[in-house]
């Protein structure tokens, strides 16, 4: 079929040539809006609607004070090249959880004070009075931080859940964050061990060694599953192709790193989705074994099916 006006690239070109000159000004006079991340995203699992929290997000310089404690500088700078990602920064990501069963409305870990975390539940269209429970998966400060503040308790009508383990190590070591946040709480707190669950569809598991008593949980709603799997492995390159490798802020360095292989090795024999505390943003994901350790694979859209 012959088109109604035959467009060569000479005509092409010279009417491109042809066209006449606008002012520069008005292209270039939109301000810079900097950088920007939504505070959640919402997913399907089976029944349950689940929803991750931004509570903030950091960079931070010097990244091998932090992973990689046993590593030489030369394979720590390897790793990263080989994921294109600095050697003298990281981003930071905390990314509590929202799970809808329902039945009840339940947050995993509350961030790191109770403006955000609350700034990222009325985001996602939560109030804070909505939360029924509130499930601690160990207690260093940037989990526990939102549960309490000036104005006092910012969950006042949720029953608290956590490690019985966890919270006997705390109570020795007496460290601000938890004399602060969580004795106040004692007595609403159910103090549970592994394999204990807080509702239907739900199991927590020990995954000791980044803390005495941290612990993980399942979830499984119409036969679909999600790890919740906190701080196992604090860094999506450095704790998964080296799970050997030692973090700073584990406090069993090496009780840490075999959890993190047994549960690593799990994830992606079984196939589970995981979503990690300080997992990419919006830190939901798949692992691979490769080449002695593992590979981060992001979801895309498995879960909003």
């Amino acid at each position: 079929m012959t088109q109604p006006t035959d467009l060569t690239r000479r005509a092409v070109m010279g009417g491109v040539a042809a066209l006449p000159l606008l002012p520069a000004a008005g292209w270039a006079d939109a301000p810079m809006k900097g950088v920007s991340t939504p505070l959640h995203r919402r997913f399907k699992l089976g029944a349950f609607e689940v929803t991750m929290l931004l509570s903030g997000t950091v960079a931070r310089g010097e990244p091998q004070s932090i992973f990689g404690l046993n590593a030489s500088k030369e394979d720590f700078a390897a790793a990263s090249a080989a994921a294109n990602i600095p050697t003298d920064q990281a981003q930071f990501f905390f990314t509590p959880v929202v799970v809808n069963t329902g039945e009840k409305l339940v947050l995993f870990d509350t961030g790191l004070n109770p403006a955000s975390i609350t700034a990222a539940l009325e985001d996602a269209g939560y109030s804070a009075d909505q939360v029924d429970m509130v499930v601690l998966t160990h207690m260093h400060g940037d989990h526990i931080g939102g549960l309490m503040g000036d104005a006092g308790e910012t969950f006042n009508n949720a029953q608290l859940f956590a490690g019985q383990a966890e919270f006997d190590y705390w109570a020795k070591e007496k460290s601000d964050a938890f004399e602060g946040k969580v004795r106040p709480l004692a007595d609403k707190i159910s103090m549970v061990g592994d394999g204990a669950s807080g509702f239907s569809g739900h199991t927590a598991m020990a995954a000791f060694g980044h803390t005495p008593g941290h612990m993980v949980h399942m979830l499984e709603s119409e036969g679909q599953q999600l790890l919740i799997a906190a701080d196992f492995a604090n860094h999506y390159v450095w704790s998964l192709a080296h799970p050997d490798w030692h973090v700073r802020f584990d406090i069993d360095k090496e009780a840490a790193a075999k959890t993190r292989r047994r549960l690593l090795d799990m994830i992606a024999t079984d196939k589970l989705a995981f979503t990690g505390y300080h997992m990419p943003w919006p830190a939901v994901g798949y692992v691979e074994a490769k080449d002695g350790g593992f590979r981060y694979v992001p979801s895309s859209y498995q879960l909003m099916l």
